[in-house]
């Protein structure tokens, strides 16, 4: 089965080790980080979506205008466009790069990020608009005649558009999330249901019970993607070393966890269940299976993409590849040094992931007969 990589198509170079260079937007380092990703083999790049950060979808236009294969993954927030003109945005993307566009839909699990784009709506009705939304995506990429639309959130009448997606029957749909409502929505909507990098037992857990909602909805379940962080080195010790370091300087720029890291997330007490599982990971231990590694987690307030897997590139590939066993398809990294850590891993670890799938893939053709 095929497998697949996604990477960070940031527009400056500051993490949470370091503050940025330059301006939150700066074209320069978002076209370098891009072609760097693109000429070490990754897939696709994510622009990321807040309420005061660079517009995604104008950065993505960008990448997709100054590269040639990479694909985008657009992050949306449905509260802050209405869905038609959202499906003629990643319509036109789509159609600017080629086929190369795919969407992220966010439905936001912190309140006070989604007020200050004037989102009032109580959570669990954020999955409900969200819904909707994903609906009317599809019918729009799809449909060539009009049509009409009568939500509880959206409500519209003879709706075409003009420009249509490259790819058919129309652009992918990514949405994460690790609540209830949330695996619902995914499963009865997505085409890519987006996980962050958990324990094996946690992953298989989710993945099953987003498979069964599926079928229950009468639907094949979507694809699975689960993110992480790799800290690489030659050895097992430097590799920890780095890992150690890596984290010291977090707390550095946290001031020992007093300090926020950006405004969109609190070091503690996160209202979105996909954090709230990662802080419980890390209260459960420092290392999991093979390299996974929660201390970068617990250091960030289980912001976002936050564990990490720690090793040299053969057990960073391994490990990734126990998650390959569980079914998941594509795998999502992005380092600490953004443009030097994704020619890192592009060199060292994508390699040996693609030849092991490869290999099993070869090995189970032989295995039927003819």
């Amino acid at each position: 089965m095929p497998v697949e990589f996604l990477g960070m198509g940031a527009t400056n170079d500051g993490t949470e080790t370091h503050s940025r260079s330059g301006p939150a937007f700066d074209p320069e380092y978002t076209v370098a980080l891009a072609r760097a990703h693109e000429e070490s083999g990754w897939d696709r790049v994510l622009t990321a979506y807040g309420s005061g950060s660079p517009d995604p979808a104008q950065a993505a236009a960008l990448i997709a205008c100054r590269t040639e294969r990479l694909q985008v993954l657009v992050a949306h927030r449905p509260n802050v466009s209405y869905p038609t003109f959202a499906a003629k945005t990643i319509a036109t993307l789509d159609a600017m790069s080629g086929g190369r566009t795919t969407v992220h839909v966010i439905t936001g699990g912190n309140d006070h990020e989604q007020q200050r784009e004037g989102d009032t709506l109580p959570k669990d009705r954020r999955y409900d608009r969200t819904r909707e939304a994903i609906q009317i995506f599809k019918k729009a990429w799809t449909s060539r005649e009009p049509f009409d639309f009568h939500g509880e959130h959206y409500r519209f009448t003879d709706f075409v558009l003009d420009v249509e997606p490259v790819q058919k029957p129309r652009p992918r749909i990514s949405f994460g999330g690790s609540s209830p409502a949330a695996y619902e929505v995914g499963a009865e909507e997505a085409d890519i249901y987006a996980l962050w990098g958990e324990p094996l037992a946690g992953t298989a857990e989710q993945i099953r019970t987003i498979t069964e909602l599926a079928a229950a909805a009468g639907r094949p379940a979507p694809t699975f993607q689960v993110a992480f962080r790799p800290i690489l080195g030659r050895t097992e010790e430097e590799a920890w070393e780095k890992a150690y370091a890596t984290v010291a300087r977090i707390q550095d720029r946290t001031r020992s966890g007093t300090a926020q890291l950006t405004r969109r997330h609190k070091l503690t007490d996160p209202e979105n269940a996909g954090s709230q599982r990662l802080l419980a990971v890390a209260a459960q231990g420092e290392r999991h299976d093979r390299a996974l590694w929660t201390v970068t987690a617990k250091a960030t307030g289980g912001a976002g993409n936050s564990t990490a897997l720690v090793g040299t590139p053969e057990t960073v590939a391994a490990a990734l590849m126990d998650y390959y066993d569980l079914g998941v398809r594509i795998l999502s990294a992005r380092g600490y040094d953004l443009l030097a850590d994704a020619e890192e891993f592009g060199r060292e670890v994508i390699p040996l992931v693609r030849a092991e799938v490869a290999r099993r893939d070869a090995a189970e053709r032989a295995s039927v007969p003819a």
